[in-house]
């Protein structure tokens, strides 16, 4: 299994990661506070996004859910900022951060590997969810709910992955997930 570690670990990187490791699901830590900090909206997605709260769940299923997967693929992207104020290189780096899990994802399909992804902030496949309009989801085989969403502590993601939460002044790191079950194929190209 070490070598389909490897290459999962290696297809993230290869596809733009700054950073990727392997762990398994039971050292995750969830806490439905996380839920109750969606709630807040501060991020203003709050009901506007099938793949937010309260559309995206219970946080019981949902965690019930990501503790039936035996391992996680965690992955980060680090972005410098111009200052610690520069909320349209956040916003770059955020739809950067979901270019690359989507390419991620597409990799992953291709090869047959069926996983849950998980991602930073909200779904960010369509400019505006058809949540706004009360439309159906055009991409639900592409829609990913955020790790917030199913109550993951990211800062203690980060720390069991071996990678740092925050990466320094004039940066932005974003990170990423996905859960499988099963030994994966072993290509590695992006």
């Amino acid at each position: 299994m070490k070598s389909t570690h490897d290459a999962l670990v290696a297809a993230a990187l290869s596809c733009g990661a700054s950073a990727a490791a392997i762990i398994d699901t039971e050292s995750i830590e969830t806490d439905p506070i996380f839920r109750k900090m969606c709630e807040a909206n501060d991020c203003g997605m709050y009901g506007k996004c099938y793949m937010c709260p309260p559309d995206v769940g219970k946080v019981e299923d949902l965690i019930a859910e990501l503790y039936g997967y035996a391992h996680v693929l965690v992955y980060q992207c680090v972005f410098p900022l111009e200052d610690s104020f520069d909320v349209e290189g956040m916003d770059e780096a955020r739809r950067a951060m979901h270019r690359l899990s989507r390419k991620l994802r597409a990799h992953l399909d291709a090869r047959g590997i069926k996983a849950l992804h998980l991602n930073a902030g909200g779904c960010g496949v369509c400019k505006t969810c058809a949540k706004r309009t009360e439309l159906p989801c055009p991409t639900p085989t592409l829609a990913t709910p955020s790790l917030e969403a199913y109550c993951i502590n990211v800062a203690s993601l980060a720390a069991s992955a071996g990678m740092r939460y925050n990466n320094g002044e004039r940066t932005v790191t974003y990170f990423g997930a996905v859960l499988f079950t099963k030994d994966e194929k072993e290509d590695s190209s992006c």
